[in-house]
Parts: C-alpha cells; structure tokens; sequence
C-alpha cells in the first residue's frame, strides 16, 4: 500500500488548524450532498485540496455512505501518486479530482454527481441555456467533455482539463454528469447547487414545448461577473448557515 495514503482516522490534535478546517469544509460538502439527494450510494466525490500543500488533497473513503463523511475519515493523497482502489479510495474519482487540482492551481474543491438532471442535461447535445438565473453564472464558464466511459484511466485527463479550461466554473461531462470547480468548499458546492437548478429549470421549460425566452448575451456576462463578484465577498456568509443546517441534521457530524 502507498505510505503517502493515510486510512487511519484522523484525530483533530495531530493535524494542523488549517487542514481541520479545511476537513470540515469538505465533510460539509458531502453531509450537503446527502442532504439534497445528489448521492449515489458509496459513488461520486467532491475533493478538497489541503492548505499549504499544493499536491495533495483529501478524498472521501471508497466504501462509506456520504452520510457517513467526517473531518476525520476523510483520506490524505497525493496527486502525483498511481492509485488503486486498495489505497482506500476510489479509482475514478483519484483520476478525474487529482488531474483537475493539479491542472488548476486557482481551483481547491472540485464536486462531481450524477444526478439523474445533471445526466439529462449531459445528454442534450445543446447543454445548458441561458433561459434562467441560475443558468447565466454559468456563461461562457462552462465546458464540455464527451463520454469515454468510466473514469479511470489517467489519458482521459488531458482531455477532461482541455475542455474545463482555465476559467469555467463548471464541466458538463456528456451522457455522465456535472462537475463544479471553485476557490473553496463553499464556492464548489454553491456552483453545484446552481447548476442543478439551472438545469431542472431548463429541462421542465423544455417540456412544455413552447417558446423559451433567451437572456441576451450582455445581460448574462453581466449578471455572471457580478456573481463572481458576489461568490469573491457577502456571498461567503452563507457557508456558516449551511453549517448550522448541518448541526441540527446531525450534531455529531463534525467529529
């Protein structure tokens, strides 16, 4: 086994006040994914990268439940290593988490689902639409990377960080499901979030069959730098309430 991989839980006094926080950000962001129903059993991950350690980042354990997800279970890898899944942690989401932080040194979280709105928004060959809100913080940020299967051969990354380039916010994996790329944990998720909801809100207009009314294209670069304004400064206050949501779920989530 790796010695770079760390399996034993970790207890908050031997690990430095940044990773802790950064370990509860990311347990948060699970605990929230379960919340909201983007789960897929023990499958899909979000990754955090560790503070002041640019190659490594922390990853959920393969074989727990997101409802299971703590500050301390949470697995220590770093991004240079070939890993299989006798590492503790899933293959796949090594391969595609790894190649994504280390492409994108601005980025620290990534979150991956596959929600059955975020695959039927994969499938549509013309993606996503700026027919709402929640769709135009996603302009011109948002790329596209056709299916190859599942994840887990490290070639694909090449391909995967081409199409998330070097400034969109999200990447609509075709036929698969979404990813969210953001500064911090809060960022990531909230952009999840959103896209999900941008996404349902596209798919129940398109059912209707009538005329969807674009948001024209000044409109949406406008209304997009402004939520990255926003996500850069008051945005951030709303992380903490998530938290409080997360204390009256589960108080003992944070152990």
């Amino acid at each position: 086994m790796n010695t770079r991989v760390k399996l034993a839980t970790a207890a908050q006094t031997d690990i430095a006040p940044a990773e802790w926080q950064a370990r509860v950000d990311l347990a948060a962001v699970y605990r929230l994914i379960a919340h909201y129903g983007w789960g897929d059993v023990i499958y899909n991950h979000s990754s955090l990268r560790v503070p002041g350690e640019q190659r490594t980042f922390l990853l959920k354990r393969h074989e727990l439940l997101y409802e299971e997800v703590t500050p301390a279970n949470l697995v220590k890898v770093s991004m240079d290593d070939d890993l299989d899944e006798s590492a503790g942690v899933n293959r796949p989401g090594f391969t595609l988490h790894g190649g994504v932080l280390a492409a994108r040194p601005d980025v620290n979280c990534a979150v991956h689902v596959h929600t059955e709105t975020g695959m039927a928004i994969a499938g549509l060959k013309h993606g996503l639409r700026m027919v709402s809100q929640a769709a135009v913080r996603f302009y011109d940020r948002v790329g596209y990377h056709d299916y190859e299967g599942i994840t887990e051969d490290f070639g694909e990354r090449e391909r995967i960080n081409a199409a998330l380039g070097q400034k969109n916010r999200a990447l609509i994996m075709r036929n698969h499901g979404l990813l969210t790329v953001g500064r911090t944990a809060r960022e990531a998720f909230v952009l999840m979030k959103t896209l999900i909801e941008a996404a349902a809100i596209q798919l129940r207009m398109e059912a209707t069959g009538g005329a969807l009314v674009e948001i024209p294209p000044q409109i949406c670069d406008k209304t997009a730098r402004q939520y990255e304004h926003h996500d850069s400064g008051r945005g951030s206050a709303d992380w903490p309430a998530y938290l409080r949501m997360l204390d009256a779920i589960d108080p003992k989530w944070r152990g």
